[in-house]
Parts: C-alpha cells; sequence; structure tokens
C-alpha cells in the first residue's frame, strides 16, 4: 500500500451565484495557489442570460501552496461548494480563509470524503 497517496489529495470546486469576472477571480487565486485543470486561457464564460451558471474546477492540494496566497478582491458574494477528502478539504479551507472571508453555510461528511458549502466574500 502506497501510505502516501493513502487520502484523496484533490478538491473539486463549483462556484454559483456569482458573475463570470469573480468566478474567473476565485479560480485565478486558486490557480495562483494550486495546480489546477483550470488554465488561464480557460475563461469562465455564461451561456445563458437567464439560468444559472456554474462554473467547476480541481485543485490539487497535496502540497503546500505553490506561492503566497493573498487576499483577492471580490465584486461580490460567490458561493462555493468543495467536494474531497478530508485533509484536502482542511489544508484547501485554510487557503480559502487565507484569499476571502469565508462563512460557513454547511457541511456534509461521508466514510472517505467531505462536502463544504461556502459563502466567500473579499477580505
Amino acid at each position: 500500500m502506497d501510505t502516501e497517496r493513502e487520502h484523496p489529495e484533490s478538491v473539486s470546486l463549483e462556484l454559483s451565484g456569482c458573475s463570470k469576472e469573480d468566478a474567473r477571480t476565485v479560480f485565478d487565486a486558486l490557480c495562483a495557489c494550486y495546480t489546477s485543470d483550470r488554465c488561464t486561457d480557460d475563461v469562465p464564460r455564461e451561456f445563458h442570460e437567464v439560468r444559472p451558471t456554474v462554473w467547476l474546477g480541481t485543485f490539487e492540494v497535496a502540497e503546500s501552496p505553490k506561492a503566497e496566497c493573498a487576499p483577492t478582491r471580490l465584486e461580490a458574494s460567490v458561493t462555493a461548494d468543495a467536494q474531497g477528502g478530508y485533509r484536502a478539504i482542511d489544508h484547501f479551507r485554510t487557503t480559502l480563509d487565507s484569499l476571502f472571508t469565508v462563512q460557513d453555510l454547511a457541511t456534509a461528511s461521508g466514510d472517505q470524503e467531505r462536502e463544504l458549502h461556502v459563502r466567500l466574500e473579499s477580505r
């Protein structure tokens, strides 16, 4: 058994209830800290004027953040849902706290994963 890979190290993140600009701000801030499937050319777009849009990204949080994660300014609050292993979510939450004011809305814990539902605002 590979003890280094014992716990899931990635966090899936869903953003909703925000503008495409704020979604981009959140993803850019987190991409400065972690490796992600969201690249700098991947600009969030809204596909429908009436239906809500949800933006998705996956972040590898196995290691400490790549850089100093400085507070980030948002135009409005952003609803974020994160899912991953217990350690990954704890590590990710610490990073979110360094970037934004984070308000817990709900959490759910399973056998090996944890879900975090939060509201992000400017610090």
